[in-house]
């Protein structure tokens, strides 16, 4: 694959809260913690005709790295944020952006754990739960995804049509962002936990914002997943069914052989015909909903 020449290139970030350090993108390859890939499955997607590389998205508290891909010369495509699982915006994440890319979204994938560290550079998933996603509050995600939507809107997409969708992590991410920005015309959660520990920095989950949904969201869930209970899967459709317009108007789709990150092809986990199953779901959830 060969970047992009014109892709924006990343500076110092300025203090943040008499603290310095730098919010950069990282390596664009796979955590360490995954390892090793299946790399017989991953799915490479090039860059040839787009604009792909690392960015600079101006934050509250200074500057937040994140991944790009449009197609060159795009003239206000939509905009699809894409956020990751737990293991940051590794190689992964950004070929996801690429193939959104190449259906002609301006795809941005933030680094939104750049604060708490690098999560690509940690072994153990259990050290990155400590270090890194248990100290990463939900409001200062969301006000990250806004800035990207801003960030995005000033380089020419079209904020207007916009979109959001995750994994793991993310894919929880996307439903709390549903129930935030008015702005978001759909989300797509792929198996993102729908319920968890409640403190300062998850102060609430899916199932408590099911009713209050501003996009509709499709969730994408896998039968097998031993780390989502069915009967949380069956209480989010309930919750659905009383609540908003929007939420109303969102689905879940359950994939009954599927483990969790199904969709993840460097993984065990990976499945190939429900991965390209929930994908198509993806693209007509966007195309209907006018994103």
């Amino acid at each position: 694959m060969n970047p992009s020449p014109e892709f924006d290139s990343l500076v110092p970030s300025q203090t943040f809260d008499r603290r310095s350090f730098l919010m950069t993108s990282f390596a664009a390859s796979f955590a360490l913690a995954v390892q090793p890939v299946m790399a017989s499955t991953v799915i490479r997607t090039a860059s040839d005709g787009l604009l792909a590389g690392e960015v600079k998205i101006p934050v509250k508290d200074g500057e937040m790295g994140g991944y790009r891909a449009e197609p060159m010369g795009a003239a206000k495509a939509p905009v699809v944020l894409v956020v990751s699982e737990i293991f940051g915006v590794h190689e992964y994440i950004r070929d996801t952006c690429r193939r959104l890319a190449k259906l002609g979204y301006c795809a941005i994938a933030p680094e939104l754990f750049a604060r708490q560290g690098d999560p690509r550079s940690i072994e153990s998933i259990a050290e990155i739960q400590a270090r890194i996603t248990s100290k990463t509050s939900d409001a200062q995600v969301m006000s990250d995804l806004d800035a990207s939507v801003a960030w995005a809107a000033s380089k020419g997409a079209d904020a207007n049509r916009l979109a959001i969708t995750g994994f793991c992590w993310g894919g929880r991410i996307a439903w709390l962002y549903a129930a935030h920005n008015p702005q978001l015309k759909a989300a797509v959660a792929w198996y993102g936990r729908l319920v968890g520990t409640v403190n300062e920095f998850t102060p609430k989950h899916p199932t408590d914002l099911a009713g209050q949904l501003l996009a509709p969201v499709l969730g994408l869930y896998g039968g097998l997943d031993t780390g989502i209970p069915l009967d949380t899967v069956e209480a989010m459709e309930d919750r659905l069914k009383q609540g908003s317009a929007a939420a109303k108007a969102s689905e879940i789709v359950l994939y009954d052989n599927a483990p969790h990150a199904f969709h993840a092809d460097y993984r065990p986990s990976y499945r190939k015909e429900d991965a390209e199953d929930g994908w198509k779901r993806m693209q007509e959830w966007f195309r209907k909903s006018g994103v």
